[in-house]
């Protein structure tokens, strides 16, 4: 019997990573890490992993985490409208996702 894998974290949601000081928008997500065998070091592979769209005062940047660094952003309740016009297109219910993405 497989073991269910359900991600805490969902599409266009907005999160900070712990360590490294980062604040973005959920825009894909991973049931187990996608990588190599052995490429998370001491993290384990077997949770979720996303692609988070990190927005920051120069531009933004994709970066992939686990589950356990990331938590809900309590600060940021919503994105500034001037990234949310330049980087996505955002549904009725408020969900981001990338331009280059459809909403899923």
């Amino acid at each position: 019997m497989t073991d269910e894998i359900i991600a805490k974290f969902g599409l266009g949601q907005i999160v900070r990573h712990r360590d490294a000081a980062f604040r973005g928008v959920v825009i894909d997500v991973d049931p187990v890490f996608s990588g190599k065998p052995g490429d998370t070091g001491a993290i384990s592979p077997d949770q979720p992993f996303y692609q988070v769209l990190a927005l920051g005062a120069e531009g933004g940047f994709i970066a992939y985490a686990p589950e356990d660094a990331l938590e809900h952003d309590p600060e940021l309740s919503s994105v500034a409208r001037e990234a949310e016009a330049r980087w996505f297109t955002v549904d009725r219910k408020g969900h981001y996702a990338p331009k280059a993405h459809a909403i899923h």
